[in-house]
Order: structure tokens, then C-alpha cells, then sequence
């Protein structure tokens, strides 16, 4: 016999010997009602290329499945690419009008949209930034002027600074008198017009004094002069009759 007859034969008493195997294996218990639990996939590289084309032809075809129901069921529009390892193209689009392209250049209108808004965010918050900073280093450098001006902090400072600090001391003093000043004249004349009216109203108060003394004196007069032509009445009245004699 050849090798090849050998082989043959050979496989025939091994398929023969598997089945033996089986039959005589005892029969499995009847699984219970739990669920077997799916180990956890390693994510990772598949190292046997026959695992991995399977694999990937699985995966493929359940993302497929999963795009066509998000498309159907929730109304978007969704396109699928997905390139083999070995470069071949599968490709799904949910638009039956246009095809994968115009959704790509939809996705990619989109992007340069978000591009230049996000541009312009980010110059916004870029000025933004720079202003805060700015503003910063003015209320810093107003700090320390104000402690200068108090006192504070002139160790740092050369001849030609705290001449600067004199002369702007003066020159507060000096806006800060004319100020006292104007505001004491203005006090003035208010006072004086407040005595000018005092003046007038004391007057017109003798004037109606004087008129009302006037008055009670005319009033008085002629309460004299009622008494005066009463008593004259009284004493030249007529008497009717024989004088009476007096004994002297």
C-alpha cells in the first residue's frame, strides 16, 4: 500500500475512534435556569489571523445592523466607514436621496462651522484674558502708588519718584484748599443770605409792631375821650328846683 492509501486509512479509524469517544461520554445534566456569563473580551490585538477575520467579520456586520436601526428608528442620518486590514471598503449610508458623500461633506461643512466658532471663543476669551491681566497689573500699580502717597513702601523708591510723590502731594493740598475754600464761601453767602432775610423778616415785624402800637394808643385816646365828655355830662346837669342852702 502507498502513503496515500496509509492516510486514508488511517483517517477512517480516527473519525471512527472520535465518534466511539463521544458516544461514550456520559450525557450533560440539563443546564439550569441561570444564564451563562460571557467572559470579558480583552481589548487587545487578536494575534491568530483566522480569529481575527472572524471576528471582524462579526463585529462588522452587528455595526452595520446597529447603524441601519439608530437610522430607522430615531430618524438621523448616519454614514458608515470601515476599511478591512485588508484595505477593502464597506460602507453604509442611511440617505436614500444622496449618497455617502454628501453626508461627508455635511460633516465636514459642520466641522468648518465649529472651527470658526470656536475661533472666534477662542480670540474672545483670548481678549478677554488680556484685558484681565491688564487690569491687573493697573489696580497693582494703583495699590502701590496709594501706599506711596500714604507713606508706605518708599524704600524701593529713587530721588527722582518721591520728587514725583512730592509734587503730586502739593498738588492734591493745593486742589484740596481751593476746594475747603470754595466750599467756606459758599457757606458765607448762604449765611449772609440767611442774615439778610432774618433782617427783613425782623423788620417787617417792628413795622407791624409800630402799627399795631399805633393802634391801641388811637384806641386808648378815644377811650379817653369817651370817659372825658362822660364825666362833662354828669357834672353840667340841669337841677329844677329851690337852691339848697348851705350851712357854713
Amino acid at each position: 500500500m502507498d502513503s496515500r492509501a496509509w492516510k486514508n486509512l488511517f483517517s477512517v479509524f480516527l473519525n471512527l475512534g472520535r465518534v466511539h469517544f463521544f458516544r461514550c461520554l456520559p450525557k450533560k445534566e440539563k443546564r439550569s435556569g441561570r444564564r451563562m456569563v460571557r467572559g470579558k473580551t480583552q481589548m487587545k490585538r487578536i494575534e491568530n489571523d483566522t480569529s481575527r477575520q472572524v471576528t471582524f467579520s462579526k463585529r462588522r456586520n452587528g455595526l452595520l445592523k446597529k447603524a441601519f436601526e439608530l437610522s430607522v428608528l430615531c430618524d438621523a442620518e448616519v454614514a458608515l466607514i470601515i476599511f478591512s486590514p485588508r484595505g477593502k471598503l464597506y460602507e453604509f449610508s442611511s440617505s436614500k436621496c444622496f449618497s455617502i458623500s454628501k453626508t461627508i461633506e455635511r460633516y465636514q461643512k459642520k466641522v468648518k462651522e465649529l472651527d470658526l466658532s470656536n475661533k472666534e471663543i477662542r480670540e474672545n476669551t483670548q481678549h478677554v484674558n488680556e484685558d484681565a491681566i491688564s487690569m491687573a497689573k493697573m489696580l497693582e500699580h494703583i495699590e502701590v502708588s496709594k501706599r506711596k502717597l500714604l507713606g508706605d513702601g518708599l524704600d524701593s523708591s529713587s530721588v527722582e519718584e518721591l520728587h514725583k510723590i512730592e509734587n503730586q502731594l502739593e498738588r492734591s493740598l493745593n486742589r484740596i484748599r481751593a476746594r475747603k475754600n470754595q466750599l467756606l464761601r459758599e457757606q458765607i453767602e448762604k449765611l449772609r443770605e440767611k442774615e439778610k432775610c432774618l433782617l427783613e423778616e425782623n423788620n417787617k415785624l417792628r413795622e407791624q409792631f409800630r402799627i399795631e402800637q399805633e393802634k391801641l394808643s388811637s384806641r386808648q385816646g378815644d377811650m379817653e375821650l369817651v370817659k372825658e365828655s362822660t364825666r362833662e355830662e354828669v357834672e353840667t346837669g340841669l337841677f329844677i328846683g329851690p337852691p339848697e342852702r348851705r350851712i357854713p
